[in-house]
């Protein structure tokens, strides 16, 4: 339906409007007859489409009823197809009669100038703008929805300046490539839009969450882009040009979706009549446009990686080694943050995890900081930020109550799932996943400003798993995504202390006993398996372990719709430091908390117990993953990685490939 304006009309002197096409004009023929009057004709200009709406029906004029009866329930619409050359180029006469007289008691007289205003994006997403597209008041999801799309445009092109988004100018013009084109058409006579103020406008609440650049100038040179909109300012008036019908506006998004924020944003170019000097212009026109602002989307195990991010230290030149080598397998390039810059921070896992936002016109990987903030704190927004490749952090500074930093504030707590369906719905991107305590009133979770920054991007509807009865109290100590080429395309491996027992004491009465785990470090650390299967306080501790694992088992294959063929167990035994008796450690290398690379696993050496000249661990995680076409390389990372509560996961990080689904195709 168009919109509709309500016209008065005078018999006493004509009136005069402007005409916005797309939209209708009511007449308010009643209002203005004279007394005694009881019907009226109507007739208008070549340039004007005039309908009466009567009994439910519309009927075009000329018809074949010479009058019409003067009843506020008879309605005059006009509409018209081109905009005028001149100023009250067309006219619509309206006459009153009185019972059967055929000489009018009265005329109304409308005079009419017809403009075409109309802004535009890309509403259908083809990374082309559409001219005069319809419902561009309303964003819809789906392969079928509509609306624009906006990027917050939080890369750094230029290194020598702040990011694009905080800087209020344009740089280089690939800046202008991170945002999405607006325009502002007007047609018709010159004189009405000197006459008329035109306005583009955002609501108060949204003048911080976009910025536009308004494109001046015949050459649109990178220095005649002037920003009218952002950073505060909620108004600008767009000042007529006598050789240009278009203005060509470049939107930026400066926030993503966050509690208070659905990432809708609503511009309005609206036109003002001018009226007496004592009273402000009265609105005649207004149309409306909905851009949403595109989520930060976080990848899972299963994208192709690209690059590899790993710390050096003076004491783990061998694991970067073998870090190294299995990336360059794995096609990946490597990326070694320094000491200079991680200064002795191993976990750069821990400090970020890299995701993407996309538009039909762009899409660019994006760094969200942790707000762990350890010594490698700078290394996100040094290092990883730069052109095209934006940043993102959620301040916990100052915000109150459930945002206290701690140990689940760090990124080996944040995984994703594959694409999943449950139960019929749709997870295309897959689902977040974070570890809390257990629904308790004082159960620790993840800072609340991370939490409601997770749930608002609504795209990987979240999953919060129990993982505070860990000492560092990560999901990624426990559970892990692989690929899979059958069923769902993946596997979830969880950590399993059952397994494990039942690994040992297989081994034990295979005659293996006597075997060592830990055999060849040469720290006093060996111990044989009948010695562990006999250790009445690290069975009961694990045994609690499991316990916690299978709560999250339950809750992971409900949420994620998993039969138990979808779930891997692998051995892995946990116990309890001294310090910290009520919380769990890996026993031995934590072999799910590896690096997946494609078919390529980096997986932590378990040290397990040596038959036949094989690591038995090694040789069970082998028989469980090779058959998918796994290829699984063992990292010795216990003396640098393992003995400070962390493996070969916690200390490297993963960019990769995104998505080839669109996130706005799904719905929700």
């Amino acid at each position: 339906m168009s919109e509709q304006r309500w016209v008065r009309l005078s018999t006493e002197e004509p009136t005069r409007t402007v005409y916005v096409l797309g939209t209708e004009i009511s007449l308010d023929v009643c209002g203005a007859a004279p007394s005694g009057a009881t019907a009226f004709d109507v007739w208008g200009t070549s340039g004007v489409n005039l309908y009466i709406i009567h009994n439910g029906e519309v009927l075009k004029i000329p018809s074949c009823v010479p009058k019409w009866p003067l009843d506020c329930k008879v309605e005059v619409v006009v509409t018209m197809d081109q905009p005028s050359s001149e100023v009250n180029e067309d006219k619509v006469r309206i006459s009153y009669y009185k019972d059967n007289g055929k000489t009018p008691m009265a005329k109304a007289l409308l005079h009419l100038t017809c403009v075409e205003i109309s802004l535009d994006a890309d509403t259908s997403r083809s990374g082309t703008v559409q001219r005069r597209a319809k419902n561009k008041k309303n964003w819809t999801w789906g392969p079928e929805g509509k609306g624009a799309i906006l990027l917050v445009n939080c890369d750094r092109d230029d290194p020598e300046e702040k990011m694009d988004n905080n800087d209020q100018k344009l740089q280089p013009f690939v800046d202008r490539r991170d945002m999405s084109l607006m325009i502002l058409t007007t047609r018709g006579p010159g004189d009405i839009f000197e006459d008329h103020q035109l306005v583009l406008h955002v609501s108060a609440s949204d003048a911080d969450k976009v910025g536009v650049f308004h494109a001046q100038g015949k050459r649109k040179k990178l220095s005649e882009h002037k920003y009218v909109l952002g950073h505060g300012k909620s108004s600008y008036v767009v000042e007529p040009s006598c050789d240009e019908e278009e203005h060509h506006f470049y939107v930026e998004g400066l926030a993503f979706p966050n509690i208070g924020f659905s990432g809708l944003v609503t511009f309005h170019a609206t036109l003002l009549e001018p009226t007496a000097k004592e009273l402000p212009e009265a609105p005649i026109f207004n149309d409306t446009l909905v851009f949403r602002v595109a989520p930060w989307i976080m990848t899972p195990n299963t994208l192709q990686p690209i690059t590899v991010y790993v710390c050096s230290l003076d004491d783990n030149a061998d694991f970067v080694v073998e870090i190294s080598k299995l990336s360059k397998k794995a096609g990946c390039r490597l990326i070694i943050c320094p000491e200079a810059e991680n200064r002795g921070d191993l976990w750069i896992q821990d400090e970020m995890e890299i995701g993407y936002t996309q538009a039909p016109h762009k899409s660019f990987p994006v760094v969200f900081d942790s707000p762990r903030n350890g010594l490698m704190k700078d290394f996100p927004f040094k290092a990883v930020l730069g052109p095209d490749f934006g940043y993102v952090t959620q301040n916990v500074e100052g915000k109150g109550k459930g945002n206290s930093v701690s140990g689940l504030d760090s990124f080996g707590n944040l995984e994703v799932t594959p694409p999943v369906t449950v139960r019929g719905k749709e997870y295309p991107l897959g689902r977040v996943i974070i570890g809390s305590a257990l629904p308790m009133p004082h159960g620790d979770k993840m800072v609340k400003v991370v939490r409601d920054f997770l749930y608002a991007q609504e795209v990987q509807s979240p999953i919060e798993l129990y993982s505070a009865w860990l000492l560092v109290g990560h999901v990624d100590e426990f559970m892990c995504f692989i690929p899979a080429s059958d069923r769902k395309g993946f596997r979830l491996l969880l950590a399993s202390p059952s397994r494990c027992y039942k690994l040992l004491k297989e081994k034990e009465q295979e005659g293996y006993g006597d075997a060592m785990m830990f055999d060849g470090l040469g720290e006093g650390k060996e111990i044989s398996i009948t010695t562990i299967l006999a250790d009445k306080s690290l069975r009961s501790i694990n045994e609690y372990c499991q316990k916690c694992i299978d709560w999250n088992r339950d809750l992971l294959k409900e949420e994620l719709e998993l039969e138990e063929e979808d779930i891997i167990d692998i051995p892995q035994l946990f116990t309890c430091l001294p310090r910290s008796p009520s919380k769990a450690v890996a026993y031995f290398p934590d072999i799910v908390n590896m690096l997946v690379l494609g078919k390529y696993l980096g997986i932590p050496k378990p040290f397990g117990p040596i038959l036949h000249e094989q690591c038995c661990l090694e040789e069970e995680v082998r028989r469980l993953l090779e058959p998918l076409g796994l290829s699984c390389t063992f990292i010795d990372d216990y003396k640098t990685y393992h003995v400070r509560l962390g493996e070969v996961h916690c200390g490297t990080n993963v960019r990769r490939k995104a998505f080839s689904f669109k996130w706005w195709n799904m719905t929700p």
